[in-house]
């Protein structure tokens, strides 16, 4: 039975990372940049201090506000340096045994790791260093990151790093801490986010500069493509150990992952959507009343779309932002009443009007199908839905909890199907070039693409070991969901 109103419709960023380098209240503060990263994951959270002498561990389930923000807790993370991770478990992925960050006492000290983003080889890496004697406790792909740097026969701690990550494939932005350092590595490729920080002499890792916002901290650079990071009580040492490729950043983190007050590779993320939201106008105008947002990753570029077409702009659906994962729906008349749990049409605004109703991605069509129906009762003449980013049509192996390929409407049906099964008058996408266009580019290059955009296109950046030859397209779910 689903758990949600619409049955999880909804694509989820799998996790945040977050990490201070020499700072007393260490704990604390990550405590407060893990709650402005928890849209990037609600499941589960977990934090490692280091108090100069020992490590300190605490993972829980539940929201950060609902966890780490006790003095209990607190109390039992003492240190002057800590990482903390927040995480949404891919399907099958749960229980305590998953939650990041991972430490282990190895042969060089004791090393914890948090990461943002999907291993696509990790089940081979896993299987291989199980048959060498390894022994798991998760089924999380993070994990095997530590196990590669136990078994790595450099010397240096870094050196043995290095030579963990330069066997690995796909996305991953990691926070690692050590007795006497903090690191952060980015992909050669640099899908996922990560940015430097620094706060009253304190220096920070983050996924995103809302999570140095919430502290009042300072916002330094971004962590490049390929960088290791490495931040020691004489500042940060840069390295850059892989092989340089030319980067290929997710660009549905403009869609729907990052905040919008933040800042992603020099762009600002409302900023970009609300130009998406005028590409998509451009690009789809329809005769209408009024332009509603499906709230609340529509609403940026709803403004866009009503600045764009000259239209009013209403919230002519309101969400509760108080609704549980965990609602009991007994009965087939409740489950149904449970549409508006989350959402609920405004009918001042609607009632008698053409709308266009703004969404940013449909994955499943269930969702859209009970909002468009929900509008239609409120009394709207024509519902015209806009969808701000191209059709998804392919699962997601970088850190993204996408659901198979034959689930997703987009790969089974064209437009004018889609269009009939959600009930509506009209259905447009935005193009791929206006995705690209209302992030600065001219368009999508067709030889050396800018952005990741697996997802839109099937054009995957890195190889898919673990799901090379497996006809089950979630095989990657095994792994727990990196994150």
């Amino acid at each position: 039975m689903d758990e949600t109103p619409f049955g999880d419709d909804t694509l989820h960023e799998e996790c945040g990372v977050f990490g201070i380098f020499q700072r007393t209240d260490a704990a604390a503060v990550v405590t407060l940049g893990l709650h402005a990263l928890q849209h990037r994951g609600q499941e589960a959270a977990g934090i490692v201090a280091h108090d100069g002498t020992q490590f300190h561990v605490e993972r829980h389930a539940g929201l950060i506000g609902d966890t780490f923000t006790k003095a209990s807790v607190l109390e039992r993370l003492p240190g002057h340096s800590a990482i903390g991770h927040t995480r949404y478990a891919t399907t099958g992925g749960g229980g305590l045994r998953n939650v990041q960050p991972f430490f282990a006492e190895l042969s060089a000290g004791g090393f914890a790791v948090a990461h943002n983003g999907n291993i696509t080889n990790a089940l081979t890496v896993q299987r291989e260093l199980q048959r060498r004697g390894s022994i798991f406790s998760s089924t999380s792909d993070t994990e095997t990151i530590l196990h590669l740097v136990a078994t790595s026969g450099a010397r240096a701690f870094v050196d043995k790093l290095i030579d963990a990550l330069s066997r690995l494939e796909g996305a991953f932005s990691l926070v690692g801490l050590s007795a006497n350092s903090m690191i952060g590595v980015r992909d050669p490729l640099g899908i996922r986010p990560l940015v430097l920080g620094e706060f009253e002499g304190s220096l920070i890792l983050a996924s995103e500069t809302c999570a140095l916002d919430i502290i009042g901290a300072e916002f330094v650079r971004d962590i490049e493509p390929g960088e290791m990071a490495v931040v020691t009580e004489s500042g940060v040492e840069s390295i850059f150990p892989f092989q340089s490729r030319r980067p290929r950043f997710c660009i549905f983190e403009y869609v729907y992952f990052a905040r919008p007050d933040s800042n992603v590779e020099g762009r600002n993320v409302y900023d970009i959507r609300k130009k998406i939201g005028i590409e998509l106008a451009r690009e789809s105008h329809v005769d209408a009343d009024v332009v509603v947002p499906v709230p609340d990753s529509g609403v940026p570029a709803s403004i866009g779309y009503a600045q764009e077409a000259k239209l009013p702009f209403e919230l002519g659906i309101i969400r509760n932002h108080y609704v549980g994962r965990t609602f009991i729906q007994p009965t087939d008349s409740i489950r149904h009443m449970g549409v508006k749990l989350k959402h609920n049409a405004n009918r001042k605004m609607i009632e008698g009007k053409r709308i266009v109703l703004v969404d940013d991605s449909i994955v499943r069509g269930t969702t859209s199908q009970k909002i468009v129906q929900m509008v239609r009762e409120a009394g709207a003449s024509e519902v015209h839905m806009r969808i701000a980013s191209p059709p998804t049509s392919a699962s997601c192996f970088y850190g993204v909890d996408t659901p198979e390929k034959a689930k997703l409407l987009a790969s089974r049906m064209t437009i004018e199907e889609m269009a009939e099964f959600i009930q509506v008058d009209s259905l447009a996408f935005l193009s791929i070039d206006g995705l690209y266009r209302a992030c600065g580019e001219t368009g999508r290059s067709k030889i050396s693409p800018q952005f990741c955009d697996a997802c839109f296109t099937g054009d995957y950046p890195t190889s898919l070991t673990d799901q090379d030859g497996q006809d089950n397209v979630r095989q990657l779910s095994l792994l727990g969901g990196a994150g």
